[in-house]
């Protein structure tokens, strides 16, 4: 009866083991789309680790107490000196009933041929000779591992966002993959932000500054924020382009985009487009999307 007792505890205080997925496959094929999937998926994704190394970092998944629960693997012909331990990394993992899946991404010499052309870089096997003299020498190599797969994709005729949705409908489980959204107010004295994918104008709407009751404040204040709205058009504009941001948000999920940012500006970065940023970042997470607010120019003046 102790003896029961006994291994129920240890059973409960045992380390969870992390689920593991190795990506593999044809150099060109879409290995790093699909580990970038992964990690949009929440995974911790380790690129180009030794495969001698890869129980080694199952266990230390399973001493972060949970932290780490699912972890994804590139492996690859950059590694191509350790990659005769991938074998004994796999038998190493099944006896320590270690949960993990390998993804094989498969290409046509043909689609693989154009790709290296269109980036013009060798490729990694090819040395003195062409293009499909290191594809071939690739298949040879990743062939064993192949037949291992539990998942084959073959990218050929896919691209990117198609890959995407693959990879989603296979591990996503029953969650859609979230598009998430960067709000962020600026000033167009102080240039546009580099990193913006949609750009606003507030400069359209009467400027706070010209208003001296008003202007040491900035869009935060509530009587600012009311000035602003309270102006023709202000309303309007928010409501509008909240819709047009829902239809966009719509076609990013499809062709699998997970982040936006939209810089939302005035002249300075301080009254309308901070008033308006924090309405239009309200909305959108009224509507399900992830949202984070920054005002990046708001106290330069």
């Amino acid at each position: 009866m102790s003896t029961g007792t006994t291994n129920e505890a240890d059973a409960a205080t045992a380390p969870a083991i992390p689920e593991l997925v190795i990506i593999s496959g044809m150099s060109g094929a879409g290995r790093s789309t699909a580990a970038k999937c992964l990690e949009d998926l929440g995974w911790f994704v380790v690129d180009n680790l030794p495969p001698a190394l890869i129980p080694t970092m199952v266990e230390l998944g399973a001493r972060s107490q949970g932290n780490v629960a699912r972890i994804a693997v590139v492996v690859d012909v950059r590694g191509r000196r350790f990659f005769d331990n991938l074998r004994e990394s796999l038998a190493d993992l099944e006896a320590k009933h270690v949960t993990r899946r390998i993804v094989f991404l498969e290409s046509s010499d043909d689609a693989l041929v154009r790709r290296f052309e269109s980036v013009r870089r060798p490729h990694p096997l090819q040395g003195d000779g062409r293009i499909v003299d290191g594809i071939e020498a690739e298949r040879d190599l990743l062939r064993e591992l192949r037949g291992d797969a539990d998942l084959v994709i073959d990218t050929s005729s896919l691209n990117v966002h198609e890959l995407r949705a693959k990879m989603d409908a296979q591990f996503a489980g029953d969650e859609k993959p979230e598009l998430r959204a960067t709000v962020m107010s600026f000033g167009y004295k102080y240039g546009l932000p580099v990193d913006a994918d949609l750009v606003v104008d507030c400069r359209f709407l009467p400027n706070p500054h010209w208003v001296p009751e008003l202007r040491p404040f900035t869009g935060l204040n509530a009587e600012v924020s009311a000035y602003v709205f309270d102006q023709p058009g202000a309303k309007e504009f928010l409501n509008q382009y909240t819709e047009l941001l829902q239809l966009i948000a719509t076609g990013y999920r499809r062709e699998g985009k997970r982040y936006v940012t939209v810089a939302v500006g005035c002249t300075g970065g301080k009254h309308r487009s901070v008033a308006m940023s924090e309405k239009l970042a309200a909305r959108l997470a009224t509507e399900g999307i992830e949202t984070v607010l920054v005002h990046r120019d708001m106290g330069r003046e």
